[in-house]
């Protein structure tokens, strides 16, 4: 029951305490993004790296709006690909925050924590998966297989745990359809999805035109937000304590991982580790895939 007061002072107060100021958090990767498909658009010296950067950061800040359009007060942005400094900042609204540089805690996911809602953008399918462009867990030159209790996971699954950990829910998931089909469909599905590419092979995909994209994005936003109002999303929450399998993509790189005594050696490529959450699994991780990255300078220094 609402009291109004005959204080319009006491009522202008009270009005304040009834809005709900709401952050979102958006990562946003770049090979499940449409139109990239060859290694040009990856790295900072591709020669196709700036067509990569403008369509990763027409999609985030159409999203943003979007959000800002419906109640967001606040949008924290992570740049998550490769060094993490894709997205063009030059004409960010004042109510985004970016997120940039790597490496850094939980890496793909820093500055979930305090957020309401988490968005997942340009994600794309595991390692392995057939007819994926630029399938890969995380680090495609280290990482073979990785295991969460079990469970092997793509990137999405990896940072939708993780925001678990910190209690927010990914309410929506834009990018490669072969990711969708595979794990989004079948972990968690009341997320709100939007198709960015249809995968042909590993350097080739189809997408439709961008006005058509943002306009999908836009609808998805609307019903992932209303459908997270009405308490509809979940936040996926990997069981405590946390076991985490990493098989390598060579036998020196679990050689290297088996120096910390955390770590179990399981076979010539892959190593376990247990950790008390989600956020302790991944920083470890991070750390456990940088070392084993350091194994081709050391091959270098070696020769």
């Amino acid at each position: 029951m609402l009291i109004i007061s005959q204080n319009p002072i006491y009522n202008i107060f009270l009005g304040h305490l009834l809005v709900i100021k709401m952050k979102a958090f958006i990562s946003i990767d770049l090979e499940g993004l449409p139109y990239v498909v060859i290694p040009g658009h990856l790295n900072l010296k591709g020669s196709l790296y700036q067509e990569a950067r403008e369509i990763a950061t027409k999609i985030a800040l159409t999203v943003a709006k979007e959000l800002k359009n419906h109640g967001f007060e606040k949008v924290v942005l992570a740049d998550s690909h490769g060094p993490m400094v894709n997205v063009i900042v030059d004409n960010l609204p004042e109510y985004v925050e970016i997120v940039r540089g790597n490496p850094r805690p939980t890496s793909m996911v820093n500055g979930v924590e305090g957020c309401d809602v988490a968005i997942f953008l340009g994600y794309h399918a595991k390692f392995g998966t057939v007819r994926s462009t630029f399938d890969h867990t995380y680090s495609g030159g280290t990482v073979h297989n990785l295991e969460i209790n079990g469970i092997s996971v793509s990137e999405f699954l990896l940072n939708a745990y993780t925001a678990g950990d910190y209690g927010v829910p990914v309410i929506m998931v834009a990018g490669d359809a072969q990711l969708i089909e595979d794990d989004i469909k079948k972990y968690a599905p009341w997320v709100e999805t939007v198709t960015l590419k249809h995968s042909l092979s590993r350097l080739a995909a189809r997408s439709k035109s961008m006005i058509v994209i943002e306009k999908e994005l836009k609808e998805a936003v609307q019903v992932a937000v209303k459908k997270f109002k009405e308490k509809k999303m979940q936040s996926l929450i990997a069981e405590k304590k946390v076991k985490v399998g990493l098989t390598f993509r060579t036998s020196l790189m679990a050689d290297i991982a088996e120096l910390l005594p955390t770590v179990t050696r399981i076979d010539g490529l892959k190593v376990e580790y247990i950790a008390d959450n989600m956020i302790d699994a991944y920083n470890i991780f991070q750390l456990l895939v940088a070392a084993a990255s350091g194994t081709n300078s050391l091959m270098q220094w070696l020769q």
